[in-house]
């Protein structure tokens, strides 16, 4: 009888993802935006955040869209001007039930000390609470979130 070796698969050895909370400090470096208050919601599959005066443009050719944001929640200022290309169209059914086609762009989003891309959605939140909303889609694979803690990450000043 012939010999089989038994393969064993070697682990690479991961880094530990790091923790956060319900909610955390975030940046969006394409716009400027620092310190805005997120939401972690892992209800949500995409994010979301407040726009304003939302309109389309074409830029060589290429939709785009402008747009204004009010990163301090309950604060109707300062308003920070953005203009990015327009990725994508989506369907999103908030968590009454409704529907909304929503136009959806790409940006860095930085928590912490990593900083990626994240598709996000554009949205009247003036009557949510956080102007931002992290859904699994952006946080998939990179946190381990801790739904009783709070700012686990260190704020940027």
């Amino acid at each position: 009888m012939a010999e089989t070796k038994a393969k064993t698969k070697t682990k690479k050895a991961r880094k530990p993802k790091p923790r956060i909370g319900w909610r955390e400090w975030a940046d969006l470096p394409d716009f400027e935006v620092e310190n805005i208050n997120a939401k972690i919601d892992t209800g949500a599959k995409t994010s979301a955040i407040h726009a304003f005066h939302i309109r389309e443009i074409m830029i060589d050719g290429v939709e785009h869209v402008e747009f204004y944001l009010h990163p301090v929640q309950r604060r109707k200022k300062p308003e920070i001007f953005c203009s990015a290309p327009i990725a994508d169209r989506r369907v999103i059914r908030s968590s009454n039930g409704q529907e909304e086609e929503r136009i959806v762009i790409q940006t860095r989003l930085r928590l912490g000390d990593r900083t990626w891309k994240i598709d996000l959605t554009l949205t009247n939140r003036d009557a949510m609470g956080f102007r931002l909303l992290l859904g699994r889609d952006a946080l998939r694979r990179k946190f381990l979130i801790d739904p009783g803690a709070s700012y686990l990450l260190s704020r940027q000043d």
